[in-house]
């Protein structure tokens, strides 16, 4: 449900959606077709999977990207904190706020 909210929000903001992916294996997939702008990344994925895998890609290939958690950003992979955190439940204010840093920071590179 959270995913489709998402879905709905980013693209009244004008984004074109190239997922959502439900599992790491489907992530990954669709990072080697595609190749995007930026990225909303759910940490905790399916069968106890998280999303660090795909992160650490899009930090290599200079993607910039959201983490999403409903956890205590404390809890979360130190190398991935410089990265912009949305923390559930979120609002599409905040949605929108964290688009534009995603934006900016694509831009800037």
């Amino acid at each position: 449900m959270i995913a489709m909210m998402l879905e709905d929000w980013l693209t009244e903001l004008g984004c074109e959606i190239i997922g959502p992916a439900y599992s790491l294996r489907a992530a990954l997939d669709l990072l080697e077709r595609e190749i995007p702008d930026g990225a909303v990344l759910d940490v905790s994925l399916r069968n106890d999977e998280n999303c660090y895998p795909v992160a650490k890609i899009l930090l290599e290939r200079g993607i910039p990207f959201a983490l999403v958690t409903g956890h205590d950003s404390v809890d979360l992979d130190v190398r991935y904190m410089p990265e912009l955190v949305l923390s559930k439940p979120f609002d599409f204010a905040a949605v929108k706020a964290a688009l534009a840093k995603l934006i900016a920071q694509a831009g800037s590179e």
